[in-house]
């Protein structure tokens, strides 16, 4: 069977991913490992014996894993960036350290991922996409990668009163980190935005001082269509648009629709 040149691009690519992300988790994971983590399965008096001896050892083991995984995250932002040909775009909003919610719409698995690596390094080290731990809990590769952009995963079968997803993400970015959130819920194949769960709102009520920045996210659903499992190189854009705060008197309604607008208005931009 002969393949075409678009085709024999593809099937290369999909082959140079696989190749990445084994060895990624073959050489990075276990590298990744910290003393502390392999003494937990071991027996008591093993512990003991261990424990006072590599005692000195485990500072350089959690600053080699700190190093290991700064260096990791590096070459996964730069991969999901080349692999998705993202271009960047900021309008009336610069990039800043200072804490914010980022919120997208989401048609691909891959968007989490791309977005975070879209950010510059010093914004990138300080936010933490919140992602469905349906997804990227699932296989040694997916939670090892999870792991290396500090996702936040959430398990959107078991939201209740009393495990409130909000209270978790903001104890989780403290005074320090953002968010990377997707307010639709879940993957949307339509052209048409689904209309936004109430998180955002709830985010932004709660923590008034944070800056919600609309994001539109391009073309992502071409490059890891549903059903598919490993992405196919395309180009995307990502643009980020002038931030919004929940102002005195608005009601759940109001915001949400507000801020799905802000999105559409970027999407129109981009058309």
């Amino acid at each position: 069977m002969r393949l075409s040149v678009l085709e024999g691009w593809q099937f290369s690519w999909r082959v140079a991913i696989i190749v990445v992300s084994l060895g990624g988790v073959v050489g990075g994971g276990p590298f990744c490992l910290s003393y502390a983590g392999r003494q937990a399965v071991l027996p008591r008096r093993e512990k003991e014996f261990f424990g006072g001896r590599l005692a000195p050892f485990v500072g350089v083991a959690a600053a080699v894993k700190s190093a290991d995984k700064e260096i990791t995250g590096a070459f996964l932002a730069t991969l999901a960036r080349v692999m998705s040909g993202v271009s960047v775009r900021w309008v009336d909003c610069e990039p800043d350290t200072c804490q914010r919610v980022y919120f997208a719409n989401h048609t691909s698995h891959l968007d989490a991922l791309v977005l975070w690596s879209a950010l510059p390094r010093r914004v990138r080290n300080l936010t933490r996409p919140v992602a469905a731990k349906d997804y990227w809990d699932r296989g040694m590769v997916r939670r090892y990668i999870a792991t290396v952009f500090d996702a936040l995963l959430i398990d959107r079968k078991n939201i209740k009163v009393h495990s409130n997803p909000v209270n978790m993400l903001l104890e989780a970015i403290g005074q320090t980190h953002s968010l990377i959130v997707f307010p639709e819920g879940g993957r949307n194949t339509s052209e048409e935005m689904q209309d936004f769960k109430s998180g955002l709102y709830y985010l932004c009520k709660k923590r008034p001082d944070l800056e919600a920045v609309p994001t539109y996210i391009d073309n992502m659903n071409r490059i890891l269509p549903r059903g598919e499992y490993l992405p196919v190189p395309l180009l995307t854009c990502i643009t980020f648009g002038p931030p919004l705060w929940l102002e005195e008197g608005e009601t759940k309604h109001m915001f949400l629709s507000r801020a799905k607008a802000a999105i559409e208005a970027l999407k129109e931009r981009d058309n």
